[in-house]
């Protein structure tokens, strides 16, 4: 069987509760399968492993260990600011999600391409680092938190560009990571991002000084996240 079979779509702009519903059924799919083979050996059924990029409408999300008190805003609020929130099951407190950053939802066996979660993490910071790179913008890891961040050694001036969140279920992952490409940073006001009170959030935008192509930052980071994983890309 090939363990490294890998389903890609691109869903555009798509509503968060749709995605995440989308999500599900993809992941209980896989657990399915693992389970029929586990139990079925002599008919073994081909995992298949997916990876959604999208972009969503302003929405805040708050992971099972996160404080809701980090959510700034009430309700009125959120509506004036033409946003949505929900608690969700992944790893992580909370974060934004808007037009401009783009998101990725691995759906992966990690126990059949052979990754503990903590590889697993640590090989969606290192694809987007290595993305980065490319546009001359050096980022790296923070001791003791997820995502990519910018200039971790200077007192006050830390800043994440890239946040990770993730659930793992039989050791199938689901959610997954938030680039900010050109995402508009005045949304991070209303929250502690990830529950940080003295770390900030930037952009690649605002690192340049320059709006960047979608596109060819999602072809980039797809080319990198094939790299490191050695997915068999089906597109």
């Amino acid at each position: 069987m090939d363990n490294k079979h890998t389903v890609f779509k691109d869903l555009g702009s798509s509503d968060y509760k749709d995605v995440w519903d989308y999500q599900e059924k993809l992941f209980s799919e896989v657990v399915d399968v693992k389970l029929h083979n586990r139990d079925n050996p002599k008919d073994e059924k081909q995992i298949t492993n997916h990876l959604l990029f999208v972009e969503h409408p302003h929405v805040y999300t708050l992971g099972k260990s996160g404080v809701q008190n980090n959510l700034l805003i009430n309700d009125q609020f959120l509506k004036q600011i033409n946003a949505t929130f929900y608690k969700i099951n992944r790893g992580g407190d909370i974060t934004y999600h808007g037009p401009g950053q783009l998101v990725g939802y691995p759906i992966l066996d990690l126990e059949a391409l052979d990754l503990t979660v903590k590889t697993y993490i640590h090989k969606l910071e290192e694809a987007i680092i290595q993305t980065l790179a490319d546009y001359n913008i050096t980022s790296e890891r923070l001791d003791g938190a997820t995502g990519v961040w910018i200039d971790t050694q200077i007192p006050g001036k830390s800043r994440k560009i890239c946040a990770i969140g993730v659930k793992a279920s039989r050791y199938v992952s689901m959610h997954g990571f938030a680039l900010n490409i050109n995402t508009d940073l005045s949304y991070f006001n209303h929250i502690n991002p990830c529950g940080f009170v003295d770390k900030g959030v930037t952009s690649m935008e605002k690192e340049l000084g320059r709006k960047l192509d979608m596109q060819e930052v999602k072809d980039n980071l797809l080319g990198k996240l094939s790299d490191l994983f050695e997915w068999q890309l089906n597109k």
